[in-house]
């Protein structure tokens, strides 16, 4: 203030808050995300149902389709859901985990700083807490050898369970498992998968039950002409990027034609272009030919007469997709088309329903195709959002070669080990720590109660079997014991925990260290706010 006057520095359209209530606010947002997920959490876990305001329906437990779907304002509500979408992108699983934990980080530090404890002390005791985690979450992990295929199928169906479509979790583990181990490149002693190499198509109409895998590629597109062939066993696939047409010129002209000659001259002039295409296909020897643009009618006629299966308008992925799976190369002319340019495989077919062509049986295939039913596109989303969750984790798990158990049983080891080590800090560091240690309790908490069992019961329970040192000991959301989770098959990638812990543990940090927010309101108008200094 000067002479009575407030001193105008931040524009009128400037919303701020400071001190407790910016604090409050940031605390606030978290805990409002993590409670709109955390009824999902588990096996057990409940579904939401998310209705856009164009009408589309999504349902799902899926925490980061959720959060993606969700539109926010608050600031500190969207740095909890980029933990999710940063968890999603990294490993593929364990969203709501992530972001369960960061709502209980930001519930302790409210705790902490109703006791007067300073932000940068709880900052100092959370990132202490969050080395330490890692620390003793690496000493839990266990190996798994890449070529495992039993561990590999339990990772996978870990991460399917709870879904809505974990009816057919049996065989859907399966077809994950052997996608991706087909597609794991070994380089030396370490393994490599791209997830792009694993392609999801999805067919409406037939039960969820005939999903399958396919070592080779699915096409959303059938034969361009019906006089030629619905099927081609020993195939060699030709692959085109250009069109099969007369292309148009770059320069305008106009020609003056004065007889019918000269009409039927021209004719006959581009129908012999377009025999010259077809005969480039034909000479190659290929059976099937897969064009990335439009094949003209009359080069169609001479491919069908020499029972060649063409596909037109093939979407660039596809083709790329295609030539990765039958060890082929796109070629931009057709003229350019040799023998060695062609793929192969043992069959290509079109569907029985006539929309779509599948081409399968190739040899030592770079892609493969997991191909899902379902009787509506709800379900169909949900199948493959499950799908995409399985086959992420299993990735990590062939790259990485390691794994934790699940059950919550993690989490209830770092509680207590976390507990542990702050003993051996003092000060008032000790508490932030202590308060780091109790945010974990929140994950069987929430399995518990996501379960129909009483927390506090089972938590006590878990409590007590790990101070036994039994560190593999979960909680089974099916029947309320606590068991060993390993025994039990329910374990999943180490990357996975770790980059839940790591993430929430971060965001927790960084919004708790803010005690100053201004946030400029569109539209706004006018001199100035008054800002205390």
């Amino acid at each position: 203030m000067l002479s009575g006057q407030p001193i105008i520095i931040l524009k009128e359209n400037v919303e701020r808050n400071h001190g407790k209530e910016a604090q409050r606010s940031n605390i606030a947002a978290a805990k409002a995300i993590a409670g709109a997920v955390r009824s999902t959490l588990g096996p057990r876990g409940m579904d939401k149902m998310l209705v856009s305001g164009s009408g589309d329906i999504v349902i799902t437990n899926d925490g980061a389709t959720i959060l993606s779907e969700i539109a926010v304002q608050h600031p500190g509500a969207k740095m909890v859901i980029e933990v999710a979408r940063t968890q999603d992108d990294e490993v593929g699983d364990g969203t709501t985990t992530a972001v369960v934990l960061v709502g209980a980080l930001m519930e302790q530090a409210e705790v902490m700083l109703e006791q007067g404890i300073h932000p940068t002390v709880i900052a100092q005791g959370y990132r202490m807490g969050m080395e330490k985690a890692l620390e003793i979450t690496s000493s839990l992990a266990l190996k798994v050898d890449p070529t495992d295929r039993k561990t590999l199928i339990k990772v996978a169906d870990t991460a399917i369970t709870g879904k809505s479509i974990e009816q057919v979790k049996g065989k859907l583990d399966g077809i994950i498992v052997d996608a991706v181990m087909t597609v794991a490149e070994k380089n030396g002693s370490k393994y490599s998968v791209d997830e792009e190499d694993v392609m999801i198509k999805k067919q409406k109409g037939q039960a969820m039950d005939d999903a399958e895998l396919i070592r080779g590629v699915v096409l959303d597109k059938v034969r361009s002409h019906d006089g030629m062939p619905v099927k081609i066993t020993k195939a060699k696939v030709a692959m085109v990027a250009t069109p099969l047409e007369i292309t148009k010129t770059q320069v305008k002209a106009k020609i003056k034609i004065s007889s019918a000659e000269q009409i039927n001259a021209f004719s006959e002039q581009e129908r012999e272009a377009l025999r010259k295409l077809a005969d480039s296909i034909i000479d190659s020897g290929a059976n099937v030919l897969l064009c990335q643009k439009g094949i003209a009618d009359a080069a169609q006629f001479y491919l069908a007469k020499a029972g060649i299966l063409a596909i037109e308008d093939v979407p660039e992925r596809d083709m790329k997709y295609a030539a990765r799976a039958l060890n082929g190369n796109i070629v931009n002319k057709p003229e350019a088309l040799t023998a060695k340019d062609l793929g192969t495989a043992d069959l290509v077919a079109e569907d029985d329903d006539g929309k779509v062509t599948r081409i399968s049986g190739c040899k030592n295939p770079k892609t493969t195709t997991i191909l899902l039913r379902g009787t509506s596109d709800y379900l169909l989303e949900e199948l493959e959002r499950a799908v995409v969750d399985g086959t992420r984790v299993v990735m990590d798990a062939i790259e990485d070669g390691t794994y934790v158990v699940g059950g919550a049983a993690v989490e209830t080891e770092l509680l207590m080990k976390i507990r542990e080590y702050a003993q051996t800090v003092g000060g008032r560091v000790q508490i932030a720590l202590e308060g780091y240690a109790a945010a974990f309790e929140s994950i069987p908490r929430t399995l518990a109660e996501n379960s129909g069992f009483n927390p506090i019961d089972k938590l006590v329970e878990l409590k007590n079997v790990h101070a036994k040192g039994k560190k593999n000991a979960g909680l089974n959301v099916y029947e309320g014991k606590v068991v060993d989770m390993l025994a039990e098959g329910v374990i999943e990638p180490l990357r996975s925990k770790r980059q839940s812990i790591q993430s929430a543990s971060e965001t927790a940090i960084m919004l708790i260290r803010v005690d100053d927010m201004m946030i400029t309101q569109q539209g706004g108008k006018g001199a100035g706010a008054p800002m205390g200094m």
